[in-house]
This record gives structure tokens, C-alpha cells and sequence, in this order.
């Protein structure tokens, strides 16, 4: 099967709760991580979510460091 990840950026103007966290994800930029897959049997080419993934800030020495969490997206 074939797999392929798209980014994008998502910009949240207002702060937003997601499960298993306690409290809210501030205002900002983020980016999202959508996997997507090809089914080998298909006779139509369309690529089905497999996925999606927000990147979160965490605490880190270099300040590079993030938290991917799973989500679910509307599309």
C-alpha cells in the first residue's frame, strides 16, 4: 500500500481543549500532519485518511522540542 503525509498549518484564534489534556492549547500556529494511504485493490485513484497529527510546543532545552498528538480531522 501506498502512504503519503501532507502538512499544513493550522492558525487557532482562540484557545482550544483536546482530550486528555487539562487545559487549553493557547492561540497560535500549528502544524498538522495528515497520513493518507492508497488502497491497492482501488479501481478509482483516491487517497483515504490513515491519520492526522497536531504538533503541540513542549518544554525543551533548544526549544525545538514538540508533542505530536493524534487527532481526528472533519475531512
Amino acid at each position: 500500500m501506498t502512504t503519503r503525509t501532507t502538512q499544513m498549518i493550522v492558525r487557532f484564534s482562540a484557545s482550544f481543549m483536546l482530550p486528555g489534556f487539562d487545559t487549553a492549547q493557547p492561540v497560535g500556529d500549528y502544524r498538522v500532519d495528515q497520513d493518507e494511504e492508497l488502497p491497492e485493490l482501488s479501481s478509482h485513484i483516491a487517497w483515504r485518511s490513515a491519520g492526522a497529527f497536531i504538533h503541540l510546543p513542549a518544554n525543551g532545552i533548544d526549544g525545538r522540542t514538540h508533542t505530536m498528538v493524534p487527532i481526528s480531522t472533519p475531512y
